[in-house]
């Protein structure tokens, strides 16, 4: 019965860490479908959501929920989010039906706030969890990251080579832990099943961002439908471009000297 009680207070613990984790992304998203729910805006929504998403970031910062080099990494994912959503709206993947001032090619600019809260997850999961890696090979990962990255884009004219990727990727990471601390105990999981269990919870919270209108699949235009589980995986490989991105930054600056690295 003692490990049982253990066992649930452990289970607790490690879910209020994660709800703290994803602040950041359960604010965005929860401010996305207020906007929605709200008559007669004065400024366009996409327009306001963009600076509710400034003020998240400030708040963020002000309260210490992300360090300097934490916002530093968001920044640069809400950059490479834009031009991913510049591509694929004009590709037609998906859309964003609503007029604004601040958006351009069809995507408003609020939109890379979607990959901000990624990396703003993955960064305060490196501290909250005291994360460290073992068996981790930086160089490989980078080049694989990229290449999931660039596919995202090529696929549409060459052969889609996810598939490729994702074997790749469960090679480069074979024998990669990921060490995380739920209080004073010690756990630790394969790196790839991290990234599968991530990319699960985004695809999660995809169906609840179109829900509440955050953008719009073909599909969802004349009424909202569930998101293909094909998202699912893309989503697991997606995230491999932020971990990579919040690594190469060192976003945590305890990380650093405790990661034990492999050649590539």
């Amino acid at each position: 019965m003692e490990r049982i009680t253990h066992g649930l207070r452990q289970l607790l613990r490690f879910a209020l860490l994660e709800a703290r984790c994803c602040a950041f992304a359960v604010a965005l998203v929860g401010g996305i479908g207020v906007s929605n729910l709200l008559p007669d805006l004065p400024v366009a929504r996409y327009d306001l959501l963009l600076c509710y998403g400034i003020a998240l970031t400030v708040l963020a910062r002000v309260l210490g929920w992300d360090s300097a080099r934490d916002v530093a990494v968001i920044a640069v994912c809400h950059l490479i989010g834009l031009v991913f959503e510049l591509v694929k709206v004009r590709m037609g993947s998906w859309s964003y039906p609503e007029d604004a001032v601040t958006k351009f090619g069809g995507v408003p600019l609020y939109g890379g706030f979607l990959y901000a809260a990624v990396g703003s997850y993955v960064c305060r999961a490196w501290h909250l969890f005291d994360l460290r890696l073992t068996g981790y090979r930086p160089r490989a990962m980078a080049v694989l990251a990229t290449a999931v990255y660039l596919n995202f884009f090529s696929h549409h004219w060459l052969p889609d080579a996810r598939w490729v990727l994702a074997a790749l990727l469960l090679l480069a990471t074979a024998g990669t832990w990921v060490r995380f601390r739920v209080g004073e105990e010690e756990h630790r999981m394969p790196l790839a099943l991290s990234f599968a269990l991530i990319g699960f919870f985004l695809w999660v919270a995809e169906n609840a961002a179109t829900y509440v209108g955050a953008w719009s699949y073909p599909d969802q235009l004349d009424g909202w439908q569930p998101v293909s589980v094909a998202k699912f995986g893309a989503w697991a490989l997606l995230i491999t471009v932020t971990f990579v991105l919040a690594y190469g930054t060192g976003s945590s600056p305890r990380r650093m000297p405790r990661v034990a690295s492999r050649s590539s």
